[in-house]
């Protein structure tokens, strides 16, 4: 079964970030799969091209959902790619 590589876009001082953090941690755990967290204050490139739309979560680099995330779309999602 393949593992997913799951990243969460955030940046400082982000009030939806909290509950995105929460979202992405229950639903992976669920799934016993890890996550791992960029911020685009330390990566200019993900600011410019995320800019607008953060939290955002991506799923094998592929944009998936972002500001406030839906945990079941996430994982319906995933359950998809850990199939492949």
């Amino acid at each position: 079964m393949a593992k997913p590589e799951v990243v969460l876009i955030t940046k400082a001082d982000c009030h939806l970030c909290a509950g995105a953090r929460d979202a992405v941690g229950r639903v992976t755990a669920s799934l016993g799969l890890g996550w791992t967290e960029q911020q685009v204050d330390e990566l200019p490139e993900l600011r410019e091209r995320y800019a607008e739309e953060i939290p955002v979560v991506l799923v094998d680099g592929i944009q998936r959902d972002f500001w406030k995330i839906d945990e079941a779309r996430l994982e319906r999602v995933l359950k998809r790619a850990m199939a492949q």
